[in-house]
Order: C-alpha cells, then structure tokens, then sequence
C-alpha cells in the first residue's frame, strides 16, 4: 500500500481541511456562519429575487461580505436555501429579416428588441398584452406598455416616447418578430420615417430575438410563476415595480454581476443622436 493513501491517525469524516464558520464583512470584521445565512433570507426575502449561489456571491460582496461562491454554495446547500433548476420556455412587402443571430454591441440604443408577451387576467378569463422594448448593449428595459389590447398604435406611441426621450438615434436597429402589429405598414412607415432601420427574425427562431424572449422568461419565473394575482390593476404595479427592480437592482450575469442602469450611466455618454435628452 502506498503511503500517500494513509493517514498516521485515523480521520473522523471528510478529508481535507475543515470549513470555516466564519466570514470577514468590511464593517462587522468576521461574523458566524448565522449572520451570512440571515443575510441571505434577507436577499432572498425581495419580493422579485429568486437566484441561485452565484448571483447570491454577488449580492453578499454588495452587501459587504468578503466570500467566494463555492462558500456561498455551501452555506446556501446546508441552510435549504439553493434555487431548484428552472427551464425557460422560450404590413405586407419585403421584410429584412436577421442577418447575424449573435449582434454585438459598442454602445446603448445601437440595437434594440421588442416583443409582446400575453398576460392572464384570473378575474376575467382572458389575456392581457405586455409590450418591452429592450436595450441589447445594457439590458436595461427603456420601455413598456401593459393594456388590455395590443394593437398597431400602441406600438407607435411606444416608440415614439423613446424618439421623444432620446431623439433620433444613428444606426438604430429595431429588431422584433413577425406579429402583426409589427408588421403593420404605419409601424414600418413611422419607423423608416424615424430614419431607423427594422429586422425581422426568420419563423420560428425566438433565439434571434433572445434578449427580450429571456427578460419576458425571467418576468414569467419571478413573478407569474411566483405571486399570486387576480385583475389587471394587480398586474400593472407588480410590473412598475418589477420594471424599476430590474433595471436598478437586479445584477445582471452578463453584464458582469452589475445592473443595467448603472452599465446605462457607465456607456450612455457613447450614444450619438440628432437630438439627445437626457436619460
């Protein structure tokens, strides 16, 4: 037998050094495993946060903590904490459908993505329409609209508030699937109008319009999927304040574990217009 597959004394358990109980916070110096745990029910207690251990690493280094996410695993594991795996269910004349799948950004407004998403209303029986428009370079939602009915002017008048706040963008792409009210010839019109330019993602590719399809996936699991509502009125000030989390709170993975508005604030001063106002 080779020594190295020994011990002179006998281990009681695991191998390997032991856990520590205690982590290091930058104003508290270090604090029991119980502080950590409180902490994340404190996180975890928002009304729309629901994230596994790495984002959770992410919120306690915000909060102070000087903690790495195999700990944070660990201590999420023990305490019954981590998040179970979810899956994400994802006007006539010529169209200019999506050239690349993959777009690559250098700047906010460079490229945008809409779509509708359908609401159930309990009380009533029937859908709602939830329009967000996204910004790809930031992901921050720079607009909304949540109505009972979802038609071509709605569309306009959304697009329209973000020509309003920002002026006319160059080399603005708006990119969206083929649903009608995208379709519609005043939308296409207003948009050619607005000097911008308008794709379409080919039939049945949701993976060209991504970055909505995922905020409206991670819209359904943390709030559909999550809350208990009844009418529309409900609904539209879950969203207000959801819309507000996700922009201002909520850490983004692919931003770097920062959020959208503060990736706006860093990039926005990059952004070329006719007319800017501010954001």
């Amino acid at each position: 037998m080779s020594s190295s597959s020994y011990y002179y004394r006998k281990s009681n358990g695991s191998k390997g050094a032991k856990p520590t109980k205690h982590t290091y916070h930058r104003t508290k110096g270090f604090v029991c495993e119980k502080d950590v745990i409180d902490s994340i029910k404190d996180i975890l207690s928002h009304e729309f946060i629901d994230c596994g251990y790495h984002v959770m690493t992410a919120y306690l280094k915000r909060k102070g903590y000087k903690i790495n996410h195999k700990k944070v695993y660990r201590i999420m594991k023990n305490a019954g904490l981590l998040k179970a795996s979810s899956r994400i269910t994802r006007g006539k004349g010529a169209r200019k459908f999506v050239q690349f799948r993959k777009v690559e950004t250098s700047r906010p407004l460079e490229c945008i993505e809409m779509d509708i998403k359908l609401v159930w209303l309990p009380n009533v029986g029937k859908n709602a329409y939830l329009l967000s428009i996204i910004d790809l370079h930031t992901r921050k939602i720079i607009a909304y609209r949540f109505a009972r009915q979802m038609k071509q002017n709605a569309v306009i008048d959304l697009l329209g508030s973000i020509f309003d706040k920002y002026g006319s963008i160059d080399g603005m792409v708006i990119r969206s699937d083929n649903g009608s009210q995208f379709l519609a010839t005043d939308v296409r019109n207003y948009i050619e109008m607005m000097g911008v330019s308008q794709e379409f993602t080919h039939v049945a590719t949701p993976e060209e319009n991504a970055h909505i399809e995922a905020y409206h996936g991670t819209l359904k699991r943390d709030i559909f999927d999550r809350i208990e509502y009844q009418n529309f009125g409900e609904i539209e000030q879950i969203l207000k304040r959801y819309v507000y989390f996700y922009n201002n709170e909520r850490l983004h993975r692919r931003l770097g574990r920062v959020t959208p508005q503060e990736m706006w604030n860093k990039t926005s001063g990059l952004i070329t217009s006719k007319v800017m106002k501010s954001a």
